[in-house]
């Protein structure tokens, strides 16, 4: 009998598409079951994840494991294979650095400078380049965070490379631009363009419409406020 590997999930969340991405990076099959975290969430999650309640959750053989680097760290230590973290110890205490810096600054002050209203906007975005330009520094001319392969850092960084993108096209902010951030920019091109990763990310067509709605109704009920 073989393993029991599920992945709960929601198909527009950037952090249970890490789950899966670095699954299918690992060549390891698995179930994956779409939760409406908006509305309904399933008596499974809630009895898999009852302190933050939210998505992803791995289950693995019956053991859930939850918060999305929590994630990526059990299934590189679970399946040794086609590793995404370095060997070498300074290596990897480097990569575990970026993801730090790219879930604690970069991702959220992104993120805000998006959404943000005008009168905000300037002071957000200026915050935001600076870390961008941290961010590019990382990859000293690699293709990927990884080298030439995907690691741990491009795992996370796809929620500035792909999802961030989307939401600025949507509000006309253009913060990762291939002038400012050449070498960022490309990097977001290659990854999105890799064969595996094309197959976890959600598709931009449903995306777009998707992230417009949470726009407005996020603006709508800051009007009420």
């Amino acid at each position: 009998m073989g393993e029991e590997v599920k992945v709960f999930g929601y198909w527009a969340s950037p952090y249970s598409y890490r789950a899966e991405l670095a699954l299918k990076l690992k060549g390891v099959s698995y179930e994956y079951i779409n939760e409406d975290i908006f509305g309904n969430k399933s008596d499974l999650l809630l009895k898999y994840n009852p302190v933050h309640k939210k998505v992803p959750v791995l289950l693995h053989n019956g053991k859930p494991i939850v918060e999305s680097l929590v994630i990526l760290e059990y299934i590189e230590e679970t399946w040794k294979h086609n590793p995404y973290l370095p060997q070498d110890p300074y290596d990897k205490a480097t990569a575990r650095f970026w993801v730090k810096f790219i879930d604690e600054k970069c991702f959220p002050t992104l993120w805000l400078a998006a959404w943000s209203p005008e009168n905000e906007r300037e002071k957000v975005t200026k915050e935001a380049c600076e870390y961008l330009k941290t961010l590019e520094s990382a990859l000293n001319g690699k293709k990927f965070f990884g080298g030439e392969t995907i690691g741990m850092v491009d795992i996370v960084a796809s929620s500035v490379g792909y999802f961030i993108r989307v939401t600025q096209e949507i509000m006309g902010v253009n913060l990762l631009s291939a002038d400012e951030f050449p070498q960022l920019f490309q990097w977001s091109e290659d990854f999105a363009n890799c064969s595996i990763v094309k197959e976890s990310l959600p598709p931009r067509d449903k995306l777009l419409p998707f992230v417009k709605g949470l726009i407005a109704k996020y603006q709508q009920d800051n009007a009420k406020a």
